[in-house]
Parts: C-alpha cells; sequence; structure tokens
C-alpha cells in the first residue's frame, strides 16, 4: 500500500530539503544569481583589433576557465566611478564564492562613496595575459547564513575576518557581463559572457 502525503506536506518537506541543501553546500544561491552557464560569443570590438570567427584560434574560452581564475586571485582590481564621473581604480582582497564575486570597503572610502553614488563597477585580475574582467552593479549582502560562509571562506584565504567589529558593508557584484582571454592569442580567445538575471 502506497502512503498518502498532501500536496501541503511534500510542499513542506521540499522547502526543507531546500534549506538543508543551502545551509550545507558551499555553493550557497543568493537572489539575482545566474543559475545557467552564461552564453559566450566574441566581444563587439573593433574590426581593427583583428578578432577571429568564434571557432577560429583557441576558440570561445571556457567558464570554467574564467570561474577558476576569479577563485584562485589574491588582489582584485575594482573600478568605481566618483560622483562626478571621474574613475577611481582600487585593488581589494576578496572572494569568488559561489558563482559570485564579493569584497568589502569602508562606506566612508574613496570607493565606498562611489558606490552609494554609482553602484556600477567592474572588477579586473591582477594578470594582463590572462585577463578576466566582470561588469554589473554592487548590492550589500544583508542574508545572516551568507555572511557567516562568506567569513569563513574569507578567513580561510586570508586569514583575515570579512566581517567583525567594524561596521563595513560586504557587496557582491551581480555581474552582467565578463570579458576573458589569454594576451598570446588576444585574437583568437577574446570572449564576452552574457548572463541572464
Amino acid at each position: 500500500m502506497v502512503a498518502y502525503e498532501s500536496s501541503s506536506t511534500k510542499d513542506l518537506r521540499a522547502r526543507k530539503e531546500q534549506k538543508a541543501a543551502r545551509v550545507f553546500s558551499p555553493r550557497f544561491l543568493m537572489p539575482h544569481q545566474p543559475t545557467t552557464s552564461p552564453v559566450a560569443t566574441r566581444p563587439h570590438m573593433p574590426k581593427d583589433y583583428g578578432i577571429l570567427q568564434a571557432t577560429a584560434g583557441s576558440g570561445l574560452m571556457s567558464w570554467s576557465h574564467a570561474s577558476e581564475r576569479l577563485a584562485a586571485s589574491h588582489n582584485y582590481w575594482v573600478h568605481t566611478t566618483r560622483p562626478d564621473g571621474r574613475p577611481h581604480v582600487k585593488p581589494v582582497w576578496g572572494l569568488w564564492f559561489a558563482e559570485r564575486f564579493y569584497f568589502s570597503t569602508s562606506p566612508r572610502s574613496v570607493n565606498g562613496r562611489n558606490i552609494v553614488a554609482h553602484s556600477s563597477l567592474a572588477v579586473h585580475l591582477e594578470s594582463g595575459d590572462d585577463v578576466v574582467i566582470l561588469e554589473g552593479k554592487a548590492e550589500v549582502v544583508t542574508d545572516p547564513n551568507l555572511l557567516s560562509q562568506l567569513d569563513e571562506a574569507y578567513f580561510a584565504k586570508y586569514s583575515y575576518h570579512l566581517i567583525g567589529d567594524r561596521a563595513s558593508p560586504v557587496y557582491a557584484l551581480r555581474h552582467e557581463v565578463a570579458f576573458t582571454w589569454m594576451e598570446r592569442d588576444f585574437a583568437g580567445s577574446a570572449t564576452r559572457y552574457d548572463f541572464q538575471i
């Protein structure tokens, strides 16, 4: 005989299983996180850059390559815009966690003030030979479970806590587009990724 389970009981059990998976999974998904692979194409660049067709040269680079580089990086260049439109660039420590970039900065810093005025920003890795660039908007992270996971991962990476006594917000970059290429085959490796967010 098959035991009957009401739809409300099924829903409750499913929600509990989903919550347990979020708590114990290293790939915790926050709102607005891309959950599918990005669409890879060649970037839109002037013709005289000599960008090859998608199947020529090294071909389109895999998103997994970019994701691995983001995770392995120690320093990240964060580009923000001042209220008067002037650019500002600063290296920061950060995390690539569950396919999202996170960092913290004082609300009194130039970066912090710029993010309040213009949430759009770009993040670039240190290398100009193996390039990864993210572009999107910064969002303040408020979920206490996610903040706890980020703090643990940040401490494991830098031996320094991301959150604590200081009142600096933690930001997530809601990336909309990314670029990557290898300097040794720029024309044949340049790749653009568009995310469905």
